[in-house]
């Protein structure tokens, strides 16, 4: 398996011959962009690939559809006449194309590149608690399986903070990977301190929970609204034994064996 960090939280991951993308961010930087509710932030980095390199991709995972910091412009021309897309509900009902999964749904997909694989939706809190659901909207992780994984399940956390949801993966699958959207994203002229995505400390939570041989963050620079950015992040995984000894910190454009 290998991993490629895109942009924000958008990765290439190919398991064997088969290629996934994840939340497809491929603007360049420098624009301002409206996520609603009155949220803005401004994006800082270009993606570390051109669109011309996203070749033969077999599915789309996209957590959430309503904010621009996983779903772009370029993000969301490129999977408009794309076939294999699956997200939220809320996702299938404004994109044509999007198939959405209910909590804890499943879906298979009939390949010979990947045997038996599966696609599970799972749960994911995109807002502090007391913030009701619709100011954020529906968001959804991921679970990946397939015949002969070595060592459990590939989770996408998707834009979410620690929650109680989070412990509930680790009841119902073994982590092998877990690919963790921070940057502990606030915006504090609307929600003071409030955070809608993890932080360090809310990773090591669900490293705890979830006990994942690897863990993968993203989804922690290129966005004004992260504020808890790379190098504050490392600092504070390097400091813990759990997430020091299983942490992989994905060089941007470097494809990666996992």
């Amino acid at each position: 398996m290998y991993i490629t960090h895109i942009d924000t939280a958008c990765i290439l991951l190919e398991i064997g011959d088969f290629k996934i993308l994840t939340e497809p961010t491929l603007d360049n930087a420098g624009a301002l962009y409206y996520h609603g509710f009155g949220a803005f932030s401004r994006k800082t980095e270009d993606p570390a690939l051109p669109l011309s390199a996203l070749q033969d991709i077999d599915l789309v995972l996209l957590s959430h559809d309503q904010h621009k910091d996983n779903l772009d412009n370029n993000g969301r021309a490129f999977i408009n006449s794309f076939p294999h897309v699956l997200s939220t509900t809320a996702a299938a009902r404004r994109l044509k194309n999007v198939r959405g999964l209910q909590k804890w749904e499943s879906y298979a997909i009939d390949t010979p590149k990947v045997p038996g694989l599966r696609i599970t939706a799972t749960p994911a809190q995109h807002r502090p608690a007391w913030i009701p659901e619709f100011i954020s909207g529906m968001v959804t992780g991921f679970v990946i399986e397939y015949e002969g994984q070595p060592d459990g399940v590939i989770y996408l956390s998707g834009d979410t903070v620690y929650f109680n949801g989070i412990a509930e993966v680790g009841k119902r699958f073994k982590v092998g990977t877990g690919i963790f959207n921070l940057g502990a994203v606030q915006f504090r002229y609307l929600s003071g301190f409030g955070q809608y995505t993890m932080d360090s400390r809310g990773l090591i939570r669900a490293a705890k929970v979830l006990q994942p041989n690897k863990i993968i963050p993203v989804h922690h620079s290129g966005w004004t609204h992260f504020k808890e950015q790379t190098a504050a992040l490392q600092k504070v995984l390097q400091g813990h034994q759990l997430t020091r000894e299983r942490t992989i910190f994905l060089s941007r454009g470097e494809r990666t064996l996992i």
